[in-house]
């Protein structure tokens, strides 16, 4: 099973269209399978405070003014999808609400993912898995007992998932990776695990992609010193190339664990040994 690979534009694209096409046609010239977004309902999503109170942004002075600038609207997101489809790419999104997800319904997306932070919203997850897409669940800031839940909702729904090993940091340090839950994940819930990184660098989502997981996510960018929280731990264009060319060597590299004796080995093996003869 080849690993699925996931460009996570999220809101790299500071609500710009160009700047989203761009990053779709990174993912794409890259080799990536997917590209993913984020949706929020702001008024769902925070307090009328927080959205009252002051920050400077390129949209405003309201902390509502940037986060209304960095959200698309139907008609954009139906643009995505048709650029996508162009493009020969899967394209989905994490909904932060349940006005978010039903929002999402009327595009044509393969997957669901849930975001980290969503995990403990279980009206949310019963909502995502009612629609029986394959999703994706980070799992983040969490502890096996919020796994638990999620997983036995989307199990009684009959929808099909997998978990993803998260650390939800940006950007997360190499040594808090703790790849070694990718296994643990893998044994105690039986499903398949894939992984969402944020580290800065490809190291740890090579070492990831050689302990058999089945996705791999990873925020790209254009450039990361661009105005946004999540561009400090994102991979610019050339790094995620690089990255989904490694990614694809070692999933053929990591072979059958069968041992045998390859034909090119039998010449080698018959003048290395010709004095034992």
């Amino acid at each position: 099973m080849s690993i699925t690979i996931i460009a996570e534009i999220g809101i790299n694209h500071n609500g710009d269209m160009d700047i989203c096409k761009r990053l779709i046609d990174v993912a794409a010239d890259s080799g990536a399978d997917c590209v993913k977004f984020q949706k929020r309902d702001i008024n769902q999503v925070y307090t009328q405070d927080f959205l009252d109170s002051p920050r400077e942004s390129q949209w405003g002075t309201t902390q509502r003014e940037q986060k209304l600038g960095l959200e698309f609207s139907a008609e954009q997101y139906q643009e995505i999808e048709d650029y996508c489809k162009e493009k020969g790419l899967e394209w989905f999104a994490s909904a932060w609400d349940i006005n978010s997800q039903k929002f999402l319904r009327q595009f044509n997306s393969k997957y669901n993912k849930v975001a980290s932070a969503m995990i403990v919203h279980t009206d949310l997850l019963k909502e995502i898995a009612s629609e029986g897409k394959h999703t994706f669940i980070s799992t983040g800031m969490t502890t096996y007992d919020d796994i638990q839940t999620a997983v036995d909702i989307f199990r009684e729904a009959g929808c099909s998932f997998e978990l993803m090993h998260t650390v939800s940091t940006y950007p997360m340090k190499d040594e808090d990776a703790n790849l070694k839950m990718i296994e643990t994940l893998r044994e105690k819930f039986g499903c398949n695990v894939g992984y969402s990184g944020h580290e800065v660098g490809l190291a740890v989502s090579y070492a990831a992609a050689a302990l058999g997981i089945s996705s791999l996510e990873r925020h790209i960018t254009l450039d990361r010193s661009m105005y946004g929280s999540d561009q400090s731990a994102s991979v610019e264009p050339p790094g995620f190339k690089n990255l989904i060319g490694a990614v694809r060597k070692i999933e053929v590299a990591m072979g059958d664990g069968v041992k045998r004796i390859y034909e090119a080995e039998a010449p080698i093996a018959a003048n290395l040994r010709q004095h034992l003869d």
